[in-house]
């Protein structure tokens, strides 16, 4: 897998958008993604002038989405205090 291939797999082709940080279909994780690739060569800015890029994922129900990246909800293991 080669998320940061600068030219888009065929398999993107078919994504749709998902509103939701997950597999629109099963609902399933990033985590459970066979296949993600991260479209760094064409990032938007948001209203805070932040760069996000599309980041597209095949989940293992074969249902292929993307939602932006700055869109991805918090990282469990950065908020686990020790």
């Amino acid at each position: 897998m080669d998320a940061f291939n600068s030219t888009p797999p065929a398999w993107t082709e078919t994504a749709i958008h998902a509103l939701d940080f997950c597999c629109p279909n099963c609902k399933a994780s990033v985590i459970k993604a066979q296949r993600v690739w991260i479209n760094r060569r064409a990032p938007a800015i948001d209203e805070q002038y932040r760069r996000k890029w599309q980041e597209f994922y095949q989940c293992e129900c074969d249902r292929v989405w993307w939602a932006w990246s700055s869109d991805r909800p918090p990282s469990e293991i950065a908020n686990r205090v020790e």
